[in-house]
C-alpha cells in the first residue's frame, strides 16, 4: 500500500470521524445540484442552451447524473478518488464556462469558491477517503 493510501486510511479515530464529516460536507453540494438538474431537466437544459452549451437536454442528464452518482460515492467512501477527481476536473470547467463574469461580484466569489472545493477534493483524490469509507473496508 502507497504512504498516501495508507495516510489516508491511519489516525486516531477523531480524524477519521473528521474526514466523513469532510467528505460529508464536500459532497452534499453535488449530491443536491445533481438531483436538482436531473428533477428539472427542462430547466437546467434551459439554462445550459443560454449560455451556449450544445445538446443541452443530454449535458444536463449527463451533469445532473455525475453531480449526483460521484457526490454520493464520495459520501460513502467508494471509488472516492477517482469520484473526487472527476468532480475536480468538471468543477473546473464548468467553473470555467459559467463563472468568469468577474465584473458580477456574485460570479467572482463562485469562481472562488469553486476553486477552493476543488483544493477539497483534489486533497480526497490523494489521499484517499479515509477509515470511515466503503473503500477501507474494501482494503
Amino acid at each position: 500500500m502507497s504512504t498516501s493510501a495508507t495516510a489516508g486510511q491511519a489516525g486516531t479515530s477523531g480524524a477519521s470521524v473528521a474526514i466523513l464529516i469532510g467528505r460529508i460536507l464536500l459532497a452534499a453540494m453535488f449530491v443536491l445540484a445533481g438531483f436538482g438538474k436531473l428533477t428539472d431537466i427542462g430547466g437546467t437544459a434551459g439554462w445550459f442552451g443560454s449560455i451556449g452549451l450544445p445538446a443541452p437536454t443530454i449535458v444536463a442528464v449527463l451533469v445532473g447524473l455525475l453531480e449526483l452518482v460521484a457526490g454520493l460515492a464520495i459520501v460513502v467512501g467508494f471509488q472516492t478518488r477517482i469520484a473526487a477527481l472527476a468532480l475536480a476536473l468538471f468543477t473546473i470547467g464548468a467553473t470555467l464556462i459559467a463563472h468568469t463574469n468577474f465584473a458580477d461580484m456574485m460570479q467572482f466569489l463562485i469562481f472562488q469558491k469553486n476553486f477552493a472545493v476543488v483544493g477539497g477534493l483534489l486533497v480526497l483524490a490523494f489521499a484517499g477517503a479515509g477509515a470511515l469509507s466503503v473503500d477501507a473496508r474494501r482494503g
